[in-house]
């Protein structure tokens, strides 16, 4: 059986799994696990707590990072993500505040060695880092090497504490639904808490679609994050409903105050 083959076999077993076991599915997770409000009744606080503050441009400066932080104080978010070698400078500022420090790995290709990947996550996670958000090698799904995949997530995975939260972005952009499905099939297996849409720099963001397929591949217990183009409280409330769980934003502060700024993607 041949690598092709052998994706159509796992997506056709994993869609006929899904037909016959699983409806629609909520979004709860180690995250989030409070009952999702409807659109009307969600505050701007409540949206506040399912976002991720994100800033990964390369060309950020420190002053930009200490408005990250300021801001997810101010807003209380669930946490702010950033490149690694930035983490020892956001948990000193959030120190004492409750507010997560989230470091991407691998990030924004994924396709560095896995020693790499380890390492990177290793160093975040005795900066400060109490979540993971790494991507996963996209070369090797579209190859049909799952096992390199795996392995990948697995390594990761070891490299965290037990309080650490791994998130596996997927860049649904660059799939196809069976990749995707594999994808998901894979993250869960190799014991990631959550899948995660994209990275922001791929071209392609979260959509409905994607949010909804992913949260019926994982089911229940994992966490599913829609990142990548949201700008708007009405496109966060969507994604949430379609079975998001966290979201990462750049635009965090327009997204649940409905002004008009520059994403920090």
């Amino acid at each position: 059986m041949d690598q092709n083959e052998l994706i159509d076999k796992i997506t056709k077993e994993v869609m006929q799994r899904l037909n016959g076991k699983l409806g629609g599915q909520g979004a709860t997770d180690q995250g989030n696990t409070k009952p999702q409000p409807e659109s009307s009744r969600m505050s701007a606080t409540e949206l506040a707590g399912y976002i991720d503050h994100t800033l990964l441009k390369p060309e950020a400066i420190e002053s930009q990072f200490v408005q990250l932080c300021d801001e997810a104080v101010k807003y209380k978010f669930k946490s702010v993500c950033v490149n690694s070698s930035w983490v020892p400078f956001v948990a000193k500022k959030l120190r004492g505040t409750g507010i997560i420090i989230c470091s991407v790995i691998g990030f924004p290709l994924g396709g560095m060695d896995t020693r790499s990947k380890a390492f990177e996550a290793r160093s975040a996670i005795a900066s400060g880092a109490t979540e993971l958000d790494m991507v996963l090698n996209v070369g090797a799904l579209k190859s049909g090497n799952l096992k390199l995949v795996e392995e990948d997530i697995r390594a990761i995975k070891r490299a965290c504490r037990s309080t650490t939260l791994l998130k596996v972005i997927l860049e649904t952009g660059l799939l196809t639904d069976a990749e995707k499905i594999i994808a998901c099939e894979i993250s869960k297996k190799a014991g990631a808490d959550f899948v995660k849409t994209s990275t922001g720099f791929a071209g392609s963001g979260a959509t409905v679609q994607d949010i909804s397929l992913m949260r019926r591949i994982v089911g229940p217990q994992m966490g599913v994050k829609a990142s990548g183009g949201i700008k708007t409280f009405d496109q966060a409330i969507a994604l949430i409903h379609a079975g998001a769980s966290r979201l990462g934003c750049g635009a965090s502060v327009a997204v649940v105050t409905g002004t008009e700024t520059q994403s920090n993607y």
